[in-house]
This record gives C-alpha cells, structure tokens and sequence, in this order.
C-alpha cells in the first residue's frame, strides 16, 4: 500500500492544505506512517503529538495516532493546545519526535501538521523524502502503544521559570485559539493586572478569523485600551495555535 500527497501540501517547513480537497484523513495516517518509519529506522520509538482548537483536528489526530502506532512506534499522546507546548514537550519527554497539527494563523478551513525529529525541526528536504516513501509505501510494520500525559500545567510553569518582571496592565486576546487555557493559567501566575479576552477554544473563530495580519485588533481591545486606558500592553495571540 502507498500514499501520494497532494503536492501542495507539502510545503518547506510543514504540511499545509485545505480540509476536504488537498488535506483528508488518509494523508494524516499516511503521514504517521512516513514520519515513524523515520523515527524507527532512526532508533527512535516513541513520538509525541498534541491538536490545536480547529474543528477538523482531533479527526486528523486520531488518524495521525493510527498511522504511527502501525509503525511499531509508541505516541504519546498531550491533547489540545498551542505549538509551543508540543515543542517543551518533545524537548523535555522521553520521546524522538513530535508533530503539532495546527492550521497557525490561516482560515479555519485549514490545517496542517508541524513536525520536529531529535529535538530540530523537521523541514525542507526531508519532508520531501518523507513524501517519497510514502509514495513508496516504504513503511515499517508494528504495533505502537499510546499513551496520555497532560502537559498544560507543566508547560506553564516552564514559562514561569526565571520570570522577575514588574507587574503591568495587559490585555490578552486568545482569539478563541488554543493557547486560552495556557493563558488562563499563566496570568494567575503573573503580577498586575490582567484582562482577559476570548480564551474559550472554538474552532469557528467567531470573533475574529485567524489573520491577524488581516484583522484589526481594536474593535476587541476598545472596552480597555481606547475607552478607559487601563490597557498598557495589548498582546494578541496568534489565534489558531496560540503561540504563547
């Protein structure tokens, strides 16, 4: 058996397409299977993967997860959040690899895949030889465990880690992404005074659409910053992801 990858979806430094006609189930087993096989001929055996909140993406995690496990590797599995929690995870865990399904900062119509091999990103040439194999159907065979570990806390508290700053007025705008629960925790952990905005993950972004080079931020911030200025820092997170 083989896979042949829309060839726009593989892009130099992730897999991006549109759900429903360049990005589908199949490609994210077929990606869990290139990807373990590379992890296992590496030496590898375990690889950790987490979602962001878009609607197609415990779909596309549930099918990444089958796909790698059919490699003989073992997943762990840390649930929905921000990129960078995938990242501290596959640093800091006994793991090989990671991979992050996320659309980033484009429409909730799509979404994609971010991967790092041996603590370094996975990019480039190598996900086009990844695309080869599979192509190929040059796949190992095995049966992988999976397992759970919730990583949101454990990720804040790195954040936290060497922080000596003064207390400020800031507003956070989540943007309805994934990084709300991480934001939550974190401003309770910080000085000052905070305001938080749409933190509560939902993937029709209803609010403002995951652009934020497109979306103009005052019409969220106006209750604060323009009206009483009580705002002195605005951040606004990189809706989709939420790259906290």
């Amino acid at each position: 058996m083989s896979h042949r990858f829309d060839p726009t979806l593989l892009r130099d430094y992730d897999l991006r397409g549109t759900v429903g006609r360049t990005l589908h189930e199949a490609d994210a087993w077929a990606l869990g299977r290139g990807f373990g096989t590379i992890v296992a001929r590496g030496g590898g055996r375990r690889v950790a993967v987490a979602y962001d909140g878009r609607l197609s993406s415990p779909m596309l995690e549930a099918a990444l997860v089958d796909g790698l496990v059919a490699t003989g590797v073992d997943v762990v599995r840390i649930g929905l959040g921000p990129t960078p929690m995938l990242y501290h995870a596959e640093m800091t865990g006994d793991v090989d690899g990671g991979i992050q399904i996320t659309g980033s900062h484009n429409p909730a119509d799509q979404n994609g895949f971010k991967l790092v091999k041996g603590h370094a990103p996975f990019f480039g040439a190598e996900i086009q030889a990844m695309g080869a194999l599979c192509a190929a159907g040059d796949w190992e065979d095995g049966r992988g465990r999976v397992e759970n570990c919730a990583m949101l806390d454990d990720y804040v508290t790195r954040m936290m880690q060497g922080f000596d700053g003064p207390a400020c007025r800031v507003g956070w705008d989540a943007g309805n992404g994934a990084a709300g629960p991480a934001v939550e925790r974190l401003t309770q952990l910080l000085p000052g005074e905070h305001h938080l905005l749409f933190t509560d993950i939902d993937g029709h972004f209803p609010i403002i659409i995951p652009i934020p080079a497109r979306t103009p931020i005052w019409p969220t911030c106006a209750p604060w910053s323009w009206t009483s200025g009580s705002i002195s820092v605005w951040l606004l997170m990189e809706m989709a992801t939420g790259s906290v």
